[in-house]
Order: C-alpha cells, then sequence, then structure tokens
C-alpha cells in the first residue's frame, strides 16, 4: 500500500489498467462517427486524463484540435451551489463542429451539463462526453457520459490529476486515502477549494 504525504493510499486503478483502458476509449471515440473534431478538456482535474487520452487517439488514427474550459461551481460551505460560471473559455468557435468534452469524474452531473448546454448553445453539432470515472447513482440531473473509463466506488479519490486540496495530482495511478469515507473527504474538508477535485 502506497504511503504519501503521510497517507496510506490503496491503488483501485494501476497505471498499466489506464493506459490499456484509454486505448480503448480511443477506439470506441474512433467508430462513433465524429467528424472534424474538437475535444475540450475541462480543468483541472482531467489534465493528465485528457493527455493521455488524446495521444491515444493519435494512436488510432485520429487528429483533434485541442482547448481547455475551466470551469467553477459556486459552493457554500463544502457544498456546491449547483451554479456553474466559465473561469477560462475557450479560443474556438464550435459552429457546426462536433466536440467531445473529457473530464475527470461525473457524479452529479452539474458541471458537465452545464458544458454540454454551453458548446451547444453555440451551434455545437453534436457534443459527446468523454469521462474517467463515473459514479452510479450520484447524478443531480440526467446527463449521460458517451465514453466511460472506469465504474467508481462511492469514494473520494485521488491521483492521475484529481486533488485534494491540490496534493496528489502527480499520482500515476487512481487512489483513495484509507481511513477516509466519502463523508470527511480525505483530508480536512475546509482546505478543500474550487480548483481542487470538484466531483460535480
Amino acid at each position: 500500500m502506497p504511503r504519501i504525504r503521510g497517507r496510506n493510499l490503496s491503488v483501485l486503478y494501476d497505471p498499466a489498467e489506464i493506459a490499456a483502458r484509454n486505448i480503448e476509449l480511443a477506439e470506441e471515440v474512433a467508430t462513433a462517427g465524429y467528424v472534424d473534431l474538437l475535444v475540450v478538456s475541462i480543468l483541472k482535474g482531467s489534465f493528465i486524463f485528457a493527455a493521455d487520452l488524446i495521444r491515444a487517439l493519435h494512436a488510432v488514427g485520429l487528429a483533434p484540435e485541442v482547448e481547455f474550459l475551466s470551469l467553477s461551481s459556486y459552493r457554500s460551505g463544502t457544498r456546491s451551489t449547483g451554479e456553474v460560471a466559465v473561469l477560462r473559455d475557450i479560443d474556438t468557435d464550435v459552429t457546426d463542429r462536433d466536440v467531445l468534452l473529457v473530464d475527470d469524474i461525473l457524479e452529479s452531473g452539474r458541471t458537465l451539463a452545464f458544458a454540454r448546454n454551453l458548446m451547444l448553445s453555440r451551434g455545437a453539432h453534436r457534443v459527446g462526453i468523454a469521462v474517467l470515472l463515473e459514479k452510479p447513482g450520484k447524478l443531480a440531473q440526467p446527463l449521460q457520459a458517451d465514453h466511460i473509463g472506469f465504474s467508481s466506488p462511492d469514494r473520494f479519490v485521488v491521483g492521475y490529476g484529481m486533488d485534494v486540496a491540490h496534493a496528489f495530482r502527480e499520482l500515476p495511478f487512481v487512489g483513495v486515502i484509507e481511513g477516509d469515507g466519502p463523508e470527511d473527504v480525505a483530508i480536512d474538508v475546509s482546505i478543500v477549494t474550487e480548483g481542487s477535485q470538484k466531483q460535480d
């Protein structure tokens, strides 16, 4: 069991599993019929997943353009209010484009629903969603990802770009901090700020 920053972590998905799944996801995307594809990585948690998925897309013969979108869920204390704002927008005109949103986790669905509706409101022809993890049964509104890496247990996950208060992003695996359930969110939840793992 790895011990990092004084905490014991259990590995949910190791680097080899993640790499293999990224290739499978890229093959799914390649056969999904996207045309003139624009990949939009939703920052910050998706940055490692997005980078690996984009390279996997290249390996299977695709040549997407890539953009980045930074969103913030307004919070009251430690809970999301459900309101989402754009912190950094994309530069590309998406009119009549096929867009693939890439995010770390599909949980409540609020952030991804906002991003999807934003792209559609700007004239995107098609908006797909790829997520590394999905937490079943947690959706706050109807939303379905088109490409899902893994089904995640209801634990606060870290690693592979995902964090607690900006820590643990560098880990090459997805894991959970042992001794901490979702109710206490791994490390003192009072220090978890927006831009850390949103789990929205």
